[in-house]
């Protein structure tokens, strides 16, 4: 009847299974493979996003396996349970796109939902696109127990050094005339060879860097390819290190702490990473109570330059950077700088500095990395902008390549769909600043990524004569003159709502500055004026999301 002493590492599964009182318990899971002896055992649950809905997750199904077989060479009861995945790529430009940002509320809801209901002691969690890492960590958080979260891998580069956002800037080449149709098909065919997350230093493979340079994952497992051994490793080892972190019982408050968010900003900013990690690391800071705001990635970003040349607006893919050593070596620089705390703690049960002693530094012949002596960019990529058109803050992506001052005139959409339609008819031209307004959490509602729009732009050779900002998100491939997360959001009343065709627009990379050339007295005869839209969802998942979620400047969380 498992009534032997309890063991302390299973603290949650001892009262769903133990004693008399538990035989139906024990009885239901005898179904599923337990015997006498797994009632005994700390249970570690995975939590696995496999889905045939992404080329990002189709293999995470076999890293689970791994882990649990990690896990259970290791003495624990491993059970495998799957949450939810959608696929920027394929939804991108779509209403689909709503969906995005909300996945990640509802994988860290459901993650959290069956660990609470079914008492795992530990959890491995494995993501590969976007919202799934966020997602997993934002669950593995609030349930506070002894995680490691498994990134599922980058993609292969496809034919001739392509990728996914080759693909969209292929089909605003072809609206423009530049490539036929049969080139583009060529495109659509080769650029995405098999399993993994968008190739470049776009959103998965920054916040999978991010959450090791956090302390939430295994030394190396961002910066491995999906399909290979080092991966199937990293899951087993994931598997094998929960167990090491129930003795020492080290949870996830220990170890995402106020200076390992610093950390992990520092790695994103010298990365080259995406807009999007600034909108994830406020809202899983949130989930563990650090104080984090957009303020603080202006303060790290006057210190820390950016050092890969990775794309988007880079030459690089992932897999380059995987071939010579993926991030450890630059955590070892960086370190070495100063710019890390080496004094925290990770899921090895070791801080950081501990895990770095044994790494040893890139390839003198290597291209990818630049020295901190020669940075590409001095300081940080990521700007956070103010100004009468974002009084509560908005975010760019700023390399250096596309200026750091842009002035034009407003072309103003109330819709990506809109927005899509004036690039592609050519009613955008050069000197505008497109806006794209009522995008935001609450007015999309979602928060949709523009990647469609700012694919469009490039494809149609404007990517240096035109400027596009809204309260919606980037893609982590967008690359341009972009600025997004304006806040207050159009919806709401920001003063996005106000602008109309023909305004002039300032924004100044440099001064961190965003203004409508509009006097205060007519920016308020104009809100007079205005009335807030129809919510475009009044049911469902979407009309749920925009009633509960807050500003993107405080991490678009639904949990508050």
């Amino acid at each position: 009847m498992n009534d032997t002493p309890n063991d302390p590492r299973r603290r949650h599964s001892a009262s769903v299974v133990d004693g008399p009182g538990k035989s139906a318990s024990r009885a239901m899971l005898r179904a599923v493979g337990f015997t006498d002896a797994d009632f005994k055992k700390p249970q570690v649950g995975i939590a696995s996003t496999w889905s045939m809905v992404t080329p990002c997750n189709s293999h995470i199904g076999e890293l689970a396996e791994h882990a649990r077989d990690g896990a259970d060479a290791a003495g624990g009861k491993a059970v495998i349970f799957n949450t939810i995945t959608i696929s920027d790529g394929i939804a991108n430009g779509t209403e689909g796109m709503k969906y995005s940002l909300v996945s990640r509320e509802v994988i860290a809801d459901s993650i959290e939902t069956v660990a609470g209901c079914e008492g795992f002691d530990g959890l491995v969690a494995i993501g590969g696109c976007d919202k799934n890492m966020p997602g997993c960590l934002m669950g593995l958080a609030r349930l506070n127990r002894p995680s490691v979260f498994v990134y599922g891998g980058t993609i292969l580069p496809g034919k001739n050094h392509t990728d996914i956002v080759s693909v969209f800037e292929a089909m605003g080449a072809h609206s423009r005339g530049d490539i036929n149709l049969i080139e583009l098909k060529e495109i659509e065919e080769t650029a995405i060879p098999g399993p993994g997350s968008c190739g470049g230093m776009y959103t998965a493979n920054t916040m999978a860097s991010a959450i090791e340079a956090l302390g939430m994952s295994l030394p190396g497992s961002s910066a491995q390819n999906a399909v290979s051994s080092e991966k199937s490793n990293d899951c087993q080892r994931a598997g094998e290190a929960v167990l090491k972190l129930l003795e020492l019982d080290i949870k996830p408050s220990d170890i995402m702490t106020r200076k390992a968010f610093e950390n992990a900003i520092t790695v994103i900013i010298a990365l080259g990473g995406s807009t999007n990690a600034v909108l994830h690391m406020i809202a899983m800071a949130r989930t563990v109570d650090v104080d984090l705001s957009l303020n603080d990635f202006t303060e790290i970003g006057k210190r820390v330059p950016m050092l890969a040349d990775l794309r988007p607006s880079g030459h690089y893919m992932m897999s380059e950077l995987v071939a010579i050593g993926g991030i450890q070596p630059l955590m070892k620089v960086l370190l070495e700088a100063g710019m890390l705390h080496g004094d925290c703690l990770t899921v090895t049960g070791q801080t950081l500095a501990e895990n770095l002693a044994s790494v040893t530094h890139y390839p003198d012949d290597q291209e990818i990395i630049a020295p901190l002596s020669a940075p590409i960019k001095a300081e940080s990529h990521l700007r956070i902008l103010y100004g009468n058109l974002a009084p509560e803050g908005a975010v760019a992506k700023i390399t250096g390549k596309e200026g750091t001052h842009f002035r034009g005139n407003a072309r103003v959409f109330g819709s990506e769909e809109q927005a899509q339609a004036g690039i592609n008819d050519g009613t955008v031209v050069a000197g505008d600043v497109v806006v794209i307004r009522y995008e935001g959490p609450r007015g999309g509602p979602g928060m949709r990524e523009m990647l469609t729009p700012t694919s469009a732009i490039m494809g149609r050779g404007l990517g240096n004569d035109v400027a596009l900002i809204t309260d919606g998100r980037f893609s982590g491939g967008s690359h341009g003159f972009v600025v997004g997360h304006v806040t207050p959001e159009a919806f709401d009343g920001g003063p996005l709502a106000l602008v109309k065709d023909g305004d002039i627009i300032t924004i100044d990379a440099e001064a961190n500055t965003i203004d409508v050339d509009l006097t205060e007295a007519e920016l308020a005869t104009r809100r007079r004026n205005w009335t807030q839209p129809a919510p475009r969802y009044t049911r469902g998942v979407l009309a749920k999301f925009a009633r509960l979620v807050s500003s993107a400047s405080e991490g678009a969380v639904t949990d508050q």
